[in-house]
C-alpha cells in the first residue's frame, strides 16, 4: 500500500483519517508540533479500537517554520494537509490566524512538491464558499468562493480563503506535477478520538453541560466526521478527483439549533437533562452583536438556511454520507462516554 503523510495529527479530523487509512492498511506518517504529544495520539487511537498502529510514525514540525517539513513529506506517495489553526470569533490580530493557514498550506505544498508527492488533499472548509453573501436564495456549490468581508466572515474565515487560494494558485505554477485536491466540509461533528472537544461539537457539548443558555435562530449544515475522513482518502486516491474542490455534507437541509438540542434530548434521555429547551430572540443576538465583534458573525445568519450541494462528492468520490442526526447522536453519547459533559 501507499505511505501517507497526514499533518496535524492530534486534530479532530485527522484522528478519524488516521484510523481510516491505518484500518485500509496504509503506511502513515503524521506531523504534530512537539514529540511530547505521540502518545498521547497514540493511546486515544488505540481507545478508540484503532488497530495496526504499528504502521504509524511521526515527524515534529510546525506551520510556521521550516524545519521538518522535508522529513515529513520524504518517500511520501501521498499528503493529506489538515494542520491549521481554528480561532473562531473576534482576535486581536488576524495575522496570527492567517499566516499559518496560508503560509502553513504553502510550505507543505513546497515541500511535497520537491519530494516528489503525487497527490496533496489540502482540507479548506464550507468558510471558503458559503459565508459572507447576504440572505440569498442559492445552493452552494464548488464553483462558490466567499467574499474575504463580507458579512458575517471572520478572520477563520478569511485564512481559509487566503490559503485555499494560494494553494491553487501554487499548483497552477508551469511545470507543476503534483496533483492538488481541496475538500471543503460544513460542519463537523461525530464520534471524539481522544478528550479534545473541537468544531462543531462545541455546540453538543455547551448543550449537555449547560453553558449553553438557549438556541439562537441559526441554522447548521452538518456532517460526520467519519465522512469527511472518508471523504479526504477518497480524494486522495480516485483519478478523477485531482485539480477538483468537493464541498463534504449530507445534502440535507440545514439543521436548527434547537431541533439539535432536541435530538440529543430524544435520544440522549437523562444524559441530556441540562440541554436547554428555550429559544434566545434575534433581537437580543442582534442587540449583542453591537457590543461583541463574536456576535456579528452569529447576527449574519440569523433565520438564513443555506443549502449545500453534496452532488460532487457523491458522484466523484462515492461518499454517501449519513443523516446530520447521526452525527449529531454520536457526538453526544461520545462526550458523555468521555466525561466531558459535565
Amino acid at each position: 500500500m501507499s505511505n501517507v503523510l497526514v499533518t496535524g495529527g492530534s486534530s479532530f479530523i485527522a484522528g478519524h483519517v488516521i484510523a481510516q487509512l491505518l484500518d485500509q492498511g496504509y503506511t502513515v506518517r503524521t506531523t504534530i508540533r512537539s514529540l511530547i504529544k505521540e502518545n498521547t495520539v497514540r493511546s486515544a487511537l488505540r481507545l478508540a479500537g484503532v488497530t495496526g498502529d504499528e504502521a504509524l510514525t511521526f515527524v515534529e514540525a510546525d506551520l510556521m517554520q521550516d524545519t521538518g517539513w522535508r522529513a515529513a513529506v520524504a518517500g511520501m506517495d501521498f499528503a493529506i494537509h489538515l494542520a491549521s489553526p481554528i480561532h473562531t470569533g473576534k482576535v486581536k490580530d488576524e495575522d496570527e490566524v492567517i499566516s499559518p493557514a496560508r503560509d502553513g498550506a504553502l510550505r507543505v505544498l513546497r515541500a511535497a512538491s520537491d519530494a516528489g508527492v503525487r497527490r496533496v488533499v489540502l482540507t479548506s472548509a464550507f468558510h471558503a464558499v458559503g459565508f459572507g453573501h447576504g440572505h440569498i436564495d442559492h445552493v452552494f456549490t464548488e464553483d462558490d468562493w466567499s467574499p474575504l468581508n463580507g458579512p458575517g466572515v471572520d478572520a477563520y474565515g478569511r485564512s481559509k480563503i487566503l490559503a485555499e487560494k494560494a494553494a491553487w494558485d501554487f499548483n497552477k505554477k508551469p511545470g507543476q506535477k503534483m496533483e492538488l485536491t481541496t475538500i471543503l466540509p460544513v460542519a463537523v461533528m461525530g464520534p471524539l478520538i481522544g478528550n479534545d472537544v473541537s468544531g462543531a461539537n462545541h455546540i453538543i457539548q455547551r448543550s449537555l453541560n449547560g453553558k449553553m443558555p438557549g438556541y439562537p435562530h441559526l441554522f447548521v449544515p452538518i456532517v460526520d466526521v467519519r465522512d469527511v475522513a472518508a471523504a479526504h482518502i477518497a480524494a486522495m486516491t480516485r483519478p478523477e478527483a485531482a485539480g477538483e474542490r468537493f464541498l463534504v455534507g449530507t445534502g440535507e437541509p440545514a439543521v436548527a439549533m434547537k431541533e439539535i438540542g432536541a435530538i440529543l434530548k430524544r435520544d440522549l434521555g437523562a444524559q441530556a437533562s441540562k440541554v436547554p429547551t428555550r429559544s434566545i430572540p434575534n433581537i437580543v443576538v442582534r442587540a449583542a452583536a453591537l457590543f461583541n465583534d463574536e456576535f456579528k458573525s452569529v447576527a449574519a445568519d440569523l433565520g438564513y438556511v443555506k443549502r449545500v450541494s453534496n452532488d460532487k462528492t457523491r458522484t466523484l468520490l462515492g461518499i454517501a454520507p449519513r443523516p446530520a442526526r447521526e452525527a449529531i447522536v454520536a457526538a453526544g453519547r461520545s462526550i458523555v462516554d468521555h466525561g466531558l459533559a459535565d
